[in-house]
């Protein structure tokens, strides 16, 4: 029979295969797609409600299911020696670690704090009562506060702890007037608290000012806030109900910012991601990662509000954590199962996070491309040359005219047409010219039709007069005339354009005369000047 005491670990997705083509996937597509799944330990029936990574190497994952909190090993993600920490009566909620890592904190079901060693014995060090009924929320501040808590849960009740003395400094009976299901500490300062309810409102709290006015803003939701969360920069807060994530911001008064309804369900837990180098303290761009009982996690673009990439579960979720390494990424379902991506580098890279090596995962060997596989074939096409390198450039093909393309099938009657309907002389010419080096030229025109004999005469009207073209298209002419005499005589049409032709010839000779008659006058002039 299974142990009940840990989680069960499991295959990230049970999606099927994508039939996308990998390189028309997006950089941030292959990075999240480059998260491994991790094998199965063992399987626990209730739900994982929070999971928190630890802010400090090794990175140790605590993960809340009913009635314990389990630890695991930040590298390997298996269950530590002292795990688990059981000394709660009723259900265990909402583990945090502290900013050093070197505590941590959870809620219960009988309204009880506690704070433990999570490198030692499951033994509490100090337990906070104040709470009438459950603590749903627990969370250290995220900045380099040492002493203080804060505690919220299903009382309305928000309380700010002395850690040391076991003693509650301030203390907010009815913060919200329903139950407090989330909240998040500053990631800027360690005296300001973020709020979540389910009477729909997000309330940001500063315990630095007056007890009167310690509420520096509200907002609605819309929806029963399951959980909140403090972007990097401070100024903006996302918060997730229903089936939306909302971003605020907190700086314009709690200004909405943009909604993403990308879920089906309710949206349980949201949490923030990298993409970019491994390594804590690396300058990754931030992710929000949302999660619901639809099985689906999101990932947010909130500098572009996107969704970048989307991952389906077999279960309803109901918690994610990404680890501060930037290698690992868990999500918690109802049902038990706790899913783990974790990111395959190299051992250059894990040297950087600054622990030590994990050799139980050997790097896969690189697969030797042999003739048999195409992508040997396609090798070195994205390499750049060298300066040395004498780049051979292949020809650009050269895109054929139609007329050009009859002229290669031998149409030759078709390329005449064709290069007569462009209207372009100097194509029309040429066409002609090969014609006659062919000695397809009359052929074709004896084989054109009315319409098309008709393109022709109107052809010749307008530039046999020219004198780039004068010599070869007036004998061309002469020609056509003598070959269709009797095409002419039937044909208005053609008749027409012959009377054009024949005005076009006198008024040319007419000038040719005139010019005669200026030259005749300008010679002697011309042999009187030279003199």
């Amino acid at each position: 029979m299974a142990d009940q005491s840990k989680p069960f670990f499991s295959v990230e997705s049970a999606r099927k295969p994508s039939s996308r083509k990998p390189n028309s996937l997006t950089p941030e597509s292959k990075f999240w797609r480059s998260f491994k799944n991790s094998e199965p330990t063992s399987n626990l029936i209730l739900p994982v409600t929070s999971l928190d990574f630890s802010p400090n190497h090794p990175f140790d994952l605590a993960a809340a299911c009913s009635t314990a909190v389990h630890l695991f090993d930040g590298s390997s993600l298996s269950p530590k020696s002292h795990s688990p920490l059981s000394s709660f009566t009723d259900v265990a909620y909402s583990p945090s670690f502290r900013c050093d890592g070197a505590l941590l904190a959870a809620g219960g079901e009988s309204g009880l704090v506690q704070v433990f060693n999570p490198l030692s014995s499951g033994q509490a060090l100090r337990r906070l009562r104040a709470h009438s009924r459950p603590v749903r929320v627990v969370r250290f501040p995220r900045v380099a506060d040492k002493l203080h808590l804060f505690s919220a849960g299903d009382d309305a009740l928000l309380s700010y702890w002395d850690v040391s003395t076991e003693s509650t400094l301030l203390s907010f009976p009815a913060a919200h007037r329903d139950y407090i299901r989330a909240c998040s500490p500053s990631p800027i300062t360690a005296d300001v608290i973020a709020t979540g309810s389910y009477d729909h409102s997000v309330k940001v709290w500063d315990v630095r000012m007056s007890p009167d006015s310690n509420q520096v803003c509200t907002f609605t939701h819309g929806n029963p806030v399951e959980s909140v969360l403090f972007l990097p920069s401070g100024g903006l807060i996302a918060t997730a109900g229903g089936n939306s994530v909302k971003i605020w911001d907190v700086i314009g008064g709690g200004r909405l910012l943009h909604t993403m309804e990308s879920h089906n369900k309710t949206v349980t837990s949201i949490c923030l991601g990298r993409v970019g180098n491994e390594g804590a303290g690396s300058c990754g761009e931030s992710r929000i990662l949302s999660v619901s009982i639809d099985g689906y996690l999101k990932v947010f673009d909130f500098a572009a509000f996107k969704i970048t990439h989307t991952v389906r579960y077999p279960a309803q979720l109901l918690s994610v954590g990404f680890s501060p390494s930037g290698l690992s990424r868990v999500v918690g379902t109802s049902n038990g199962v706790i899913y783990v991506g974790k990111k395959k580098v190299k051992e250059v890279a894990l040297e950087k996070v600054g622990g030590e090596i994990d050799r139980s995962l050997p790097e896969p060997e690189k697969r030797v491309l042999r003739p048999t596989h195409y992508r040997y074939f396609y090798r070195g096409q994205s390499e750049k040359p060298s300066e040395s390198d004498h780049v051979v450039k292949k020809p650009k093909k050269v895109k054929l005219a139609e007329h050009d393309m009859l002229l290669k099938k031998f149409r030759h009657r078709d390329a005449l047409v064709s290069a007569l309907n462009t209207k372009r002389p100097n194509s029309i010419v040429a066409v002609l010219e090969e014609l006659v080096a062919r000695r397809k030229l009359l052929k074709s025109i004896e084989n054109l039709d009315m319409n098309e004999l008709g393109l022709l005469f109107r052809f010749l009207h307008r530039n046999a007069t020219k004198p780039r073209y004068a010599r070869f298209l007036m004998g061309l002419a002469k020609r056509v005339l003598e070959m269709r005499a009797k095409d002419v005589q039937s044909s208005e049409d053609l008749s027409f354009h012959v009377q054009n032709l024949k005005c076009m010839v006198k008024e040319e000779l007419r000038i040719q005369r005139l010019l005669q008659e200026i030259q005749g006058m300008l010679s002697p002039l011309l042999v009187i000047a030279g003199r």
